[in-house]
């Protein structure tokens, strides 16, 4: 692979987190528009968007194994531009959740065809992980940053609209720069499978259930971090744009953390490293629940940083195990299964926010954070990590 064309699905990988948080940035504004009275009535119109992300990603991966990488990216970019586009002129609350689910469902084609694709040839996949694991995070802050100004500046359609038609531009560029492919990957020879691989069934189904509680989380405070902030820092700020800048800096440094955890996986044994983040982040929730102004504000870069450093073992522990000609299927099951489940954050922050405050949520985060660690003690030591 080229490095323009690594580049660009790292880029891939920003705008995949960066288009499915656009919404939660602009939620407030959008329900004003649209007529409905609370950003809490509004957020679970999202969540066809958050449970198709998931779902799609079954027959997203077995397309990429069968068909090709390279082609799906490239179904990717443009899918996700034109229903960006589509979101950016409906009038309704349903036909906003149609195109969300439409914009999830394309969104649901980068998980298990880009990760696969960078890492199918990398000497130090853990640490390629963790590059690209960075790049999606800051989407994410892309997301606070770009929408909270464009919201003020140029309305909430501009900050589905303009993104949109930069996918487009992008998604062109890809199928210039990247290689071609000379076979789909499941008619590729077969590699040699690590003799861990025999309990595979057993580690999936443990990784499963720890990304599933892991995704919990991560779309709990994706989804309402730009609202806790306006509310924590009510006293100092309410300024969209101000508190898009504060919080796309949170999202920003916090992405460091993969690079870090990426390094770390290709040298010491997985479950320590897990437990221990997953550790912080209960103890992170904690102080969280009743810190306010900027007190809270360092806790917030402080739990994203956790977060966002748990992503990258599922994605390490399929490369380690798993041959070269499957990784799309198996990553697409295992998408499936957590993100699918996961999308009922989606659908409960705005009813637990409204009924009885973000204390609450933040509590039941640390429930989550709890349930993550007593699945990851189920993991089989490893002595060192894959040669």
């Amino acid at each position: 692979m080229n490095r323009t064309a690594f580049v660009l699905i790292n880029v891939a990988h920003a705008l995949d987190h960066m288009f499915l948080l656009i919404f939660a940035t602009a939620v407030t504004r959008i329900a004003a528009d649209l007529g409905v009275g609370r950003w809490e009535d509004l957020m679970p119109f999202s969540v066809a968007s958050f449970f198709l992300f998931g779902l799609g990603s079954i027959p997203a991966g077995r397309l990429g194994d069968l068909w090709g990488r390279r082609p799906m990216m490239v179904v990717f970019f443009v899918g996700m531009g034109l229903s960006s586009l589509l979101v950016s002129v409906v009038q309704t609350p349903l036909q906003l959740a149609a195109a969300l689910a439409l914009l999830g469902l394309f969104a649901a084609i980068y998980h298990p065809v880009g990760i696969p694709m960078l890492v199918q040839n990398a000497q130090r996949p853990g640490f390629t992980i963790g590059i690209n694991g960075m790049s999606g995070n800051l989407g994410i802050a892309l997301a606070a940053i770009v929408t909270g100004f464009l919201v003020k500046h140029l309305g909430w359609r501009a900050a589905f609209a303009l993104p949109g038609l930069v996918c487009l531009a992008l998604g062109y560029w890809f199928w210039r720069v990247a290689p071609l492919e000379h076979q789909a990957p499941a008619k590729r020879r077969q590699t040699p499978v690590p003799p861990m691989a025999r309990t595979l069934a057993k580690l999936l189904l443990i990784m499963t259930l720890a990304a599933t509680s892991g995704s919990l989380l991560f779309n709990f405070t994706t989804n309402s971090n730009y609202e806790l902030l306006a509310e924590r820092l009510s006293r100092i700020t309410q300024d969209p744009a101000t508190l898009g800048a504060l919080l796309g800096g949170v999202y920003a440094v916090a992405s460091l953390m993969q690079l870090v955890v990426g390094y770390l996986i290709d040298r010491y044994p997985m479950k320590r490293l897990y437990l221990s983040l997953i550790a912080l982040q209960f103890a992170l929730f904690g102080l969280s629940v009743s810190a306010t102004g900027w007190w809270f504000y360092g806790l917030q870069f402080a739990f994203m940083a956790v977060i966002f450093g748990a992503i990258p073992f599922t994605d390490a522990m399929i490369v380690r195990f798993v041959d070269d000609a499957q990784r799309s299927r198996v990553s697409g099951m295992r998408l499936a299964v957590s993100l699918g489940a996961s999308s009922l954050a989606v659908w409960l922050i705005g009813p637990v926010v409204k009924a009885a405050g973000f204390s609450t949520l933040l509590m039941v985060m640390m429930a989550v954070s709890l349930v993550t660690f007593t699945v990851v003690t189920q993991l089989p030591s490893q002595a060192k990590p894959a040669a």
